[in-house]
């Protein structure tokens, strides 16, 4: 198997959960079953919105670490930050885009628009994705927009609590009434709030998908 090096921190509790559900796919009937992860947690990586060019540079300082200690494989459960991959790519080692293989898994479900829960920064690598495919993205609007952005942050200070459990369905409902057949969890925070029974739509969850094609890339 091939060790598997992680980008992470982008932010911790989405890390955690994460390498989570790495564990949780991976088929073992003991613990050399399982995968070699080895992992930056980098919090202070700048601002993937406000400061691209600084997060680039700290990414791929990142994926040399990484590199320098075995990986083999790179993965970053971070949505937004898929914008500087060019840097984490310059470490010369394969890199599972998150966001392709995401929009990959939405498409068996021939939804009529695809619906996106991700920041700004995910919103507009996801809707080049999904049109790149022929997809309609659908987005939120308005100050749903904002709500959105109140709910990730929620996580990060650790509310996962009720209330901001339910202002996620809202606003996955809010993206179905506006069309969306499926939708996209696009930011890693999203699924510690939102759950596949909470959506009457296919959820797809980035997060899953890429632990799942972290799974099999190291196990070819």
């Amino acid at each position: 198997m091939r060790t598997l090096g992680v980008l992470g921190g982008m932010g911790p509790a989405a890390t955690v959960a994460f390498l989570a559900r790495v564990q949780a796919l991976t088929p073992a009937q003991g613990d050399a079953d399982h995968i070699r992860v080895v992992m930056d947690l980098n919090p202070q990586v700048p601002d993937r919105n406000t400061r691209p060019g600084e997060a680039e540079a700290e990414l791929a300082a990142m994926a040399l670490r990484l590199k320098t200690v075995g990986a083999e494989v790179l993965a970053m459960p971070c949505n937004t930050a898929h914008a500087q991959k060019a840097g984490i790519e310059a470490a010369g080692l394969p890199f599972i885009d998150m966001i392709a293989a995401t929009v990959a898994a939405v498409m068996p479900h021939n939804a009529g628009g695809v619906g996106i829960l991700a920041t700004p920064g995910g919103e507009a690598l996801y809707r080049a994705a999904l049109e790149a495919e022929g997809m309609r993205p659908v987005l939120l609007e308005g100050t749903d927009r904002d709500a959105f952005m109140a709910c990730v942050y929620g996580v990060k200070r650790g509310d996962s609590g009720a209330d901001n459990r339910a202002a996620m369905q809202r606003l996955a409902g809010a993206l179905i009434a506006a069309g969306a057949g499926a939708v996209i969890a696009g930011c890693t925070e999203v699924p510690l709030l939102l759950a596949a029974a909470d959506v009457a739509v296919p959820l797809v969850d980035s997060a899953e998908v890429l632990a799942q094609a972290c799974v099999v890339a190291c196990r070819a």
